[in-house]
């Protein structure tokens, strides 16, 4: 078990419960501007992560 790629599933799980978040926050008119902002970019940012995370590492059994 990869200690890495499974922080990289959990990361990119979470920046898209955060983009999700953030998106219907946006449709529905609710919350603050700023603090839909800085969720995104973190959501963003946790995705990316993630992503990389999981694609740059090497399976070694």
């Amino acid at each position: 078990m990869n200690l890495k790629r499974t922080f990289g599933a959990v990361l990119t799980v979470l920046g898209i419960i955060g983009l999700i978040y953030a998106g219907m926050q946006v449709i529905n008119h609710a919350g603050n501007t700023t603090t839909l902002v800085v969720v995104g970019i973190i959501s963003v940012i946790f995705f990316f992560s993630g992503i990389g995370l999981v694609k740059n590492t090497k399976d070694e059994s």
